[in-house]
């Protein structure tokens, strides 16, 4: 699998969020969650229709740490969540599969939707960069002193160097530095 990266430019987000839309409504309700939430694909691939209809946050217990991650949810996405979910049965995986009755879709197939529109638009994407995507734009909406802590916690980090190196933000300030170092 290709290498995390955080979608950093917000046109080129733009650009996949109406790509995936008009590709299918279940890949771009898959892709929304990632963006506004920063939970892990195997959190998402799990969720059923009742865990996010009509509710302001979910709550989700996560896989891999197994720390319940309380999720609030974004006013644009419960608009787009309150779209999608309603021709759906509450028990319906909300990432359901076409081909298996009521079981959601794989992690293959999910990686196989992300790095497809990521190849569209010129950028190297894996299923975990849309969770590096929200902490990356979250961190610049926040600003350092507010986002790193709040960060920290939902990643699970030990230190703000591990968070900013995870989301990307370490990178672009030596990158910047770089190219504007002058003797």
């Amino acid at each position: 699998m290709a290498a995390a990266n955080p979608i950093r430019d917000k046109r080129i987000l733009k650009d996949i969020t109406e790509y995936l839309k008009l590709q299918s409504d279940r890949d771009h309700i898959l892709f929304m969650l990632g963006i506004y939430s920063g939970l892990r694909i195997s959190d998402i691939l799990k969720l059923k229709v009742s865990d996010v209809r009509d509710q302001d946050y979910f709550l989700v217990t996560e896989q891999k740490t197994g720390n319940i991650r309380k999720i609030i949810v974004n006013p644009e996405l419960r608009r787009e969540i309150a779209k999608y979910v309603s021709d759906k049965d509450d028990e319906d995986y909300l990432i359901r599969s076409r081909e298996n009755y009521n079981n959601p879709i794989s992690r293959q197939r999910a990686y196989q939707i992300i790095t497809e529109a990521g190849e569209k638009y010129g950028v190297r994407l894996s299923t975990h960069s849309m969770r590096k995507t929200f902490g990356y734009h979250f961190y610049l909406q926040c600003g350092e002193r507010n986002a790193l802590p709040v960060l920290m916690k939902i990643y699970g980090h030990r230190t703000e160097l591990q968070t900013l190196d995870y989301i990307g933000v370490e990178q672009d300030y030596i990158d910047t530095s770089l190219r504007n170092f002058r003797y």
